[in-house]
């Protein structure tokens, strides 16, 4: 895991190293172990290193094999690279690491572009090419890991964050209106290749980009998700080992595929407890676990450390609980803006952040639980769209997904960004694509291809490298998503969700973890509208960077901050959170204006 940066010039002219050298700064926190450059003609190359796999320096980047003309910066883990390796050995490549960054080396310098469909990981990143004269450019099927970039006339570059590409300069940071209609209707979700700035964009997930020295791009898209069912119908004994086998697979090669120990994020819900049970399962000993909680409500608990601990107790873990005042929760705030690349709208941000901050110290690798419940059915909406009848495609989503309708959203901004229903025109794009049996497979689909990648996978990416630990996410094993799509609607939605999950954990955890309500990160410092949480908030709409930039309408801010305990969203989320935490990651990260 590690940071990313470079540029190509297209003007003839050489990138200049002082660049490359503040992009590596802004990276210098996912990367702190090691940092490297790469300069040669019209391209540099910069990396910052987390070392995971071959700790040596034989495994430091930039990797340049000067025999077949190739550069490399990569970020991620590719968990198939043993495989990979000896299949590339076989074909008369030779390795002097045993990293998997070598292995993508050798892949493309064996299959060009099509390497990735060799790849099983997560992965960003760029290879120049000096034969053709080229920069290629990856990521991995589901965009766990990020790449951004940054196009003008004179030249491309690229990044991990958005951070890097500002700290070069050059960037048109006025704002998209495609992505702020996105940004207050999809839960902070900007799918690629827009972000918030016009400037700045992102490479989608499961695509690549070639760029050659006169700026012509060219993408391909080389996966996609099939939704429908199999020609041999499966009984539901058929689909639970199916599952489990795949997922204890992934499971598996995300816990063994590292140098250094691997922990697990434990928040006591079912997807996190079910990693614990599976390494457990396959003999892992002294499994170290982690669970973060915070001061109670009157109104809600502010941990779960009820069931983290049962499960922590049941399998024996090495077990590390961490209990964080609320005051300290908004003390920290604006640094995990800072890390955000994206405004995002989570209240759960800052808590992963805060868990990071102190799992960092003990481990430089952890599992976490994102992603089962998209794959697997795990919300409370997915019912409640499933039983809809009525309407579009787009109609029975929005009703319960969207933070707000068009109509209000042209209440929400100025005049300047009154558009069309942008949100609405990609949603019902996305509903109706081909190769889905039901509606719901239609839904699930979208949301492990596009909304999750914007929004608990950033997330999570986001908070922990910003402490230089990998968070591994084994329910996006792309493999796993390609089976879990198949399977019929009825073994996720059934048991209150998650249903053939439920029925792999039975047995293996304590039924309390197996049958309880659905859990959300509990934040009570961040989640009801009062206090030293709203006072920020008020003080942030009131700003004068706020009224000079122009985007949110005035009238509507009033509405909010005089009743802003009435004011949510579909999703529990607050209406005026979400504006707030817009216009305070654009003052942190962009400025006044």
């Amino acid at each position: 895991m590690c940071g990313i940066a470079g540029e190509v010039k297209f003007d003839g002219s050489r990138p200049d190293p002082a660049v490359i050298e503040r992009m590596k700064d802004a990276l210098r926190r996912r990367g702190p172990d090691a940092e490297g450059t790469f300069l040669e003609g019209a391209v540099a190359l910069g990396h910052r290193r987390l070392s995971i796999i071959d700790l040596s320096d034989r495994a430091a980047q930039p990797m340049v094999d000067d025999v077949a003309g190739l550069a490399l910066v990569f970020n991620g883990t590719i968990y198939n690279h043993p495989e990979l390796r000896a299949l590339l050995q076989q074909r008369g490549h030779h390795f002097v690491s045993s990293s998997d960054t070598e292995v993508i080396l050798c892949a493309y310098a064996e299959w060009g572009e099509t390497c990735v469909e060799h790849l099983h990981g997560m992965f960003a990143f760029a290879i120049w090419d000096r034969q053709r004269q080229q920069l290629f450019c990856a990521r991995d099927r589901v965009g766990i890991k990020p790449f951004y970039f940054s196009q003008t006339g004179n030249s491309f570059r690229f990044a991990s964050n958005t951070q890097a590409l500002l700290t070069a300069g050059g960037v048109d940071t006025s704002i998209d209106s495609v992505a702020l209609h996105h940004q207050l209707t999809l839960h902070a979700v900007v799918p690629a290749p827009r972000t918030l700035l016009k400037g700045v964009r992102k490479l989608a997930p499961g695509t690549t980009l070639t760029i050659d020295l006169h700026g012509k791009v060219t993408t391909r898209q080389y996966w996609h998700l099939s939704a429908q069912r199999p020609a041999q119908p499966r009984s539901e004994e058929e689909w639970t080992q199916l599952i489990h086998d795949s997922l204890a697979n992934a499971v598996r090669r995300r816990h063994a595929i590292a140098d250094v120990p691997v922990g697990v994020l434990l928040s006591g819900g079912l997807d996190s407890s079910l990693l614990v049970a599976l390494l457990a399962e396959q003999g892992v000993k002294d499994i170290i676990t982690f669970s973060i909680g915070f001061e109670d409500h009157p109104e809600e608990r502010g941990n779960e450390f009820e069931y983290s601990d049962a499960v922590a107790q049941h399998f024996g873990t090495r077990h590390h609980q961490y209990h964080i005042a609320n005051s300290e929760v908004l003390r920290r705030l604006p640094e995990a803006i800072d890390n955000m690349a994206e405004p995002m709208v989570g209240q759960d941000a800052v808590a992963f952040y805060l868990l990071s901050e102190a799992v960092s110290k003990e481990v430089k690798v952890v599992l976490s639980g994102q992603g089962a419940d998209e794959a697997f059915g795990g919300y409370f909406w997915y019912p409640k769209m499933a039983a809809e009848d009525e309407g579009s495609a787009l109609d029975r989503f929005r009703r319960h997904y969207f933070d707000r309708d068009h109509d209000e959203y042209l209440q929400t901004v100025t005049a300047a960004y009154r558009e069309a229903d942008y949100s609405g025109e990609l949603v019902a794009a996305r509903l109706t694509q081909p190769e889905a049996d039901e509606y719901i497979d239609q839904v699930l689909r979208m949301d492990v291809t596009m909304l999750i990648t914007d929004d608990p996978v950033k997330r999570v990416d986001n908070m922990t490298m910003a402490w230089g630990l990998e968070a591994r996410v084994p329910f996006l094993d792309h493999q796993l998503l390609e089976l879990a799509a198949q399977m019929p609607s009825e073994l996720k939605l059934g048991s209150g969700g998650k249903h053939i999950l439920k029925k792999i954990a039975r047995g293996c955890l304590p039924d309390k973890v197996i049958d309880r309500p659905k859990g959300y990160f509990p934040m009570p410092a961040l989640k009801f509208v009062g206090g030293e949480f709203l006072a920020l908030m008020r003080d942030t709409l009131d700003s004068q960077a706020c009224r000079e930039r122009g985007l949110i309408d005035r009238g509507y801010i009033n509405k909010l901050l005089a009743a802003p305990d009435r004011y949510f969203t579909r999703l529990q989320g607050s209406h005026l959170w979400h504006l707030a935490l817009l216009e305070l990651w654009l003052q942190r990260n962009v400025g006044s204006r």
